[in-house]
């Protein structure tokens, strides 16, 4: 499938819906927007659906053009950032209602599930993707869209620091900033600011962290009465994984975090070896090498905890 078959169906489209995943990371939000704002040069009638998000992703471009619902069909629905269809959610009807589906990913489980699929696994953020796309599509990438992208780059990241960082994530973000883009903003709002309900959260996992084989697997949690505790909203728990994998000595941090509706939403990171993905994909979940997850939905804390550190430990070297 090429990106001219793919601007063939946006040219012919009059109503875009752009989707991405659940709980969207920087990079989710980037990308969405990003289309959304390039949808918006073409003249397309386009919704952006996003039903939840961090607010620190507010001083994004196009924020406050986001809808929680959308229309019964479109002639064309794009999602970012996704690997399956499973991640849409509760919005996965606007996908499957559109005449025609598009995805441009970067993971390397993803499943091709629209009708035009463009997955580049090698790319380490999707916002990576659509620094190349959108030009190729001669769409302009302005001061607005260009935060959005560096928005999706700096995050899936790590701020240029995690291995899949390649020269031309740098030069994608040097040519940014000499678009206007202001790349210190971008890394202050998504890497470095915290809401107060975050740093709580972040302490109480902290002192909760556990090490296990030798130190090579650290594990924390929160559970829904923490959060509530804090008065955390969606988002307020990104980045805790973190805490175990900045420790000297681990490979593997396992984070979990207890649902609503029961079970437990389960981050792994890596850092040198271990393909958390593979780990994740025993318990229906994915991602990538080094940063992945899944959800389980039945089992105590612990049994969870077991299952996840007895996976883990045939990976460890």
């Amino acid at each position: 499938m090429t990106l001219d078959d793919i601007k063939n169906q946006i040219d012919e489209a009059k109503t875009v819906v752009v989707l991405t995943h659940e709980n969207p990371d920087g990079d989710a939000m980037g990308c969405a927007l990003a289309m959304y704002n390039a949808l918006k040069q073409l003249n397309k009638e386009v919704d952006v659906i996003i039903p939840e998000f961090s607010r620190c992703f507010n001083f994004l471009p196009g924020v406050p053009e986001i809808k929680k619902e959308g229309k019964n069909e479109y002639d064309l629905a794009i999602a970012v950032d996704c690997s399956d269809t499973k991640r849409l959610n509760g919005f996965v009807d606007y996908f499957e209602n559109a005449k025609v589906k598009v995805e441009i990913d970067h993971h390397g489980v993803n499943t091709m599930f629209a009708d035009y699929n463009y997955v580049d696994p090698v790319s380490p953020a999707c916002a990576q993707i659509l620094v190349k796309v959108l030009p190729y599509w001669d769409i302009e990438i302005t001061k607005e869209i260009g935060t959005c992208l560096l928005t999706g780059i700096i995050t899936d990241t790590g701020g240029f620091k995690y291995s899949g960082v390649t020269s031309e994530t740098f030069e994608f973000a040097a040519w940014l900033l000499q678009k206007g883009v202001n790349v210190s903003n971008v890394y202050r709002n998504v890497l470095q600011t915290v809401t107060r309900s975050s740093f709580e959260l972040n302490r109480i996992a902290m002192n909760r962290l556990q090490f296990y084989e030798n130190g090579k697997i650290a594990f924390t949690y929160i559970t829904k009465e923490d959060e509530q505790s804090v008065k955390a909203e969606t988002g307020d728990y990104e980045g805790i994984v973190d805490v175990g994998r900045d420790v000297e000595g681990v490979e593997v941090s396992i984070f979990l975090r207890e649902l609503e509706n029961g079970g437990y939403k389960v981050s792994l990171r890596s850092n040198d070896y271990v393909n958390v993905s593979d780990i994740c994909l025993m318990f229906g979940g994915g991602g990538h090498i080094k940063a992945a997850g899944c959800t389980i939905s039945n089992g105590t804390l612990e049994n969870v905890r077991d299952k996840l550190i007895a996976q883990t430990k045939m990976y460890l070297k």
